[in-house]
């Protein structure tokens, strides 16, 4: 196709419209510089879309309104002690001092809004710097009609039916409890939701953003307050150097190949490489694919296949943001983060075992369910079980309790499609699944008789903070144990999936990308699921991915406009 001239210049290119993509954009537009957002979807939001827009910030100022006290030395301590030497010292110090200044910077010049949640807790908790709460953050809801046109174009639909309304964590995880409190919250929700008439009268969905969607809601308000353009279906086709620094790109927009310069340079923030089969094949660990990602469909190491055509190293390319998910019938994939903690369900393979502590943090799990794979105990697909006293009571994924949704209700393709199995005995649900029915009974009793005292001898669940969370308060001694022994049983069929993968360009503590042989390469970053994980191959507490990404963005754009050094915003929005 013929190249547009004359070319159009800018300071800043950005390509990828999730939350570091819009992050560093606004950033680098707040130092003065005129920016570009593209994005090869034709809409945008990206994975944050997808997810639960909580952002990881240890350090952060909204600590002080629920009493937690922090430190960026705590957090670096913490961040060292679970990443060890896999990432650099720097890179490590850069998040743990400059996540903090990064929210800060977008509470005050963006619609970028949070609150520290004071009880959702760090993974690890035998770690040096731990902190029991206060570093995952919740970010606040949004009326999707202040998008205006661009409305049209956000990313939606993850939940779409699957939920009366949208609820932000904190709602989501109140609401799980089931008491009183419990059933006014959701009568309050409900009630907000049938109050919006123009909504209803138009059979809208919630207008309510929450999640990942009010983040990307609150981050699109901030490019329009701005007048930053941004370009859909507007795919990079290739960087432009100049003596080796990236001076803009080749992007392909209405039909016509773009030459943008960009004079300060290039972020991007495209994403993972999740539905890129081809590429997890070559990386990663079989069996692997992209039937099992909850990534968006955007995710196919654009920025990887670009980067490394000018000499770009590579990290983290065997490692993902691992989750369980399971698939529903309309094709979605859902990550299972609540339900698997609930007393009466166990985690097992098909040779009728469990094989981990199921309460544990997502990505270790998937991690075990990997190795127990390895050893020959075919744990993909595994099961998560549970008896009828559990399907009463407790919400798994997507499916709601039974006292709300019972099992004549479901969509019988739940069943059809063996998402869902249901049978009157172990027994039967172990011949409906393929499993030693001996093995799998005798799996139950062993359980049954530990977890009735509150005890797991075999892994320990429920015996950290992280694992009682989602689990029921109400049950004594041990909110996460509880006997099986209720029929009918029913197990979920579960699947090694992930947020997104970790692997990219490997970046250093400014966000530039590395070339092969160790230099720079100048003009060039990399930030969010693009690059290679400052985390490296850990999950160290909820919204790692997005404070991260967030983060390093913003650190880019300071470093391309010659603002290295932390800037002391000490504006608090209320």
């Amino acid at each position: 196709m013929p190249i547009e001239n004359p070319d159009l210049e800018i300071d800043w290119l950005v390509a990828g419209a999730g939350a570091a993509g819009m992050t560093g954009a606004v950033a680098a537009h707040q130092l003065g510089g005129s920016v570009l957002v593209v994005e090869k979807e034709a809409v945008y939001g990206g994975t944050t879309a997808k997810s639960g827009g909580v952002a990881w910030i240890p350090n952060n100022h909204r600590q002080k309104a629920v009493q937690i006290s922090d430190s960026a030395a705590e957090a670096y301590d913490y961040l060292k002690g679970l990443i060890g030497d896999s990432v650099s010292d720097a890179r490590i110090a850069a998040y743990a001092e400059r996540s903090s200044e990064m929210l800060e910077f977008m509470m005050q010049h963006s619609h970028v809004h949070y609150s520290a949640l004071p009880n959702y807790m760090d993974y690890y908790e035998h770690v040096p710097g731990y902190k029991s709460g206060g570093r995952s953050m919740d970010n606040a809801p949004i009326n999707l009609r202040k998008l205006g046109s661009d409305a049209k174009t956000i990313r939606l639909g993850h939940y779409d039916g699957l939920m009366p309304f949208n609820v932000t964590v904190e709602e989501g995880q109140r609401l799980q409890e089931m008491d009183t409190g419990a059933y006014w919250l959701g009568l309050r929700l409900l009630s907000r939701l049938l109050l919006d008439i123009p909504a209803r009268l138009k059979r809208q969905r919630d207008n309510r953003l929450t999640l990942g969607p009010a983040l990307v809601a609150r981050l699109r308000l901030s490019l329009q307050d701005r007048s930053i353009p941004l370009w859909l279906d507007s795919p990079v086709q290739t960087l432009i150097q100049d003596n080796g620094r990236v001076i803009g790109a080749l992007v392909q927009h209405k039909g016509k190949t773009q030459r943008i310069h960009a004079r300060r340079g290039v972020l991007l923030a495209t994403g993972g490489f999740s539905h890129n089969a081809a590429m997890r094949q070559k990386y990663q660990q079989a069996p692997i694919g992209k039937d099992w990602t909850a990534a968006a469909p955007g995710a196919t190491g654009d920025a990887i296949t670009i980067g490394e055509r000018i000499g770009a190293a590579l990290g983290f390319m065997d490692c993902a943001w691992w989750s369980p998910t399971y698939s529903i019938p309309d094709g979605r994939v859902l990550a299972l983060i609540a339900g698997k903690s609930n007393p009466g369900s166990i985690m097992v393979n098909r040779h009728g075992k469990r094989f981990a502590n199921e309460a544990q943090p997502y990505e270790d799990l998937v991690k075990e369910q990997y190795a127990s794979e390895a050893r020959g105990e075919q744990a993909i697909p595994c099961y998560l079980v549970f008896d009828a006293a559990y399907r009463q009571k407790y919400a798994v994924g997507h499916i709601k309790p039974g006292k709300v949704e019972r099992d004549n209700t479901l969509d019988p393709e739940n069943f059809d499609t063996g998402l869902l199995t249901k049978a009157n005995s172990l027994k039967e649900l172990a011949d409906a699944l393929g499993i030693n029915p001996d093995a799998l009974e005798n799996t139950v009793t062993q359980f049954n008789l530990h977890a009735r005292n509150g005890e797991d001898p075999d892994f320990g669940r429920g015996s950290t903070l992280h694992d009682r969370y989602y689990a029921d308060k109400s049950v004594s001694p041990n909110p996460s144990l509880g006997p099986l022994e209720t029929a009918p049983y029913y197990a979920l069929r579960c699947d090694p999936g992930d947020l997104d993968t970790k692997g990219g360009l490997l970046c250093d503590e400014q966000a530039r990308v590395m070339h092969h042989n160790g230099s720079v390469i100048e003009g060039l970053y990399a930030a969010g699921n693009a690059s290679a994980a400052a985390m490296g191959n850990t999950y160290p507490g909820a919204g790692a991915t997005i404070g991260s990404a967030m983060t390093f963005a913003y650190i880019a754009a300071q470093h391309a406009f010659e603002r290295v050094e932390a800037q002391g915003y000490s504006h608090e929005q209320t």
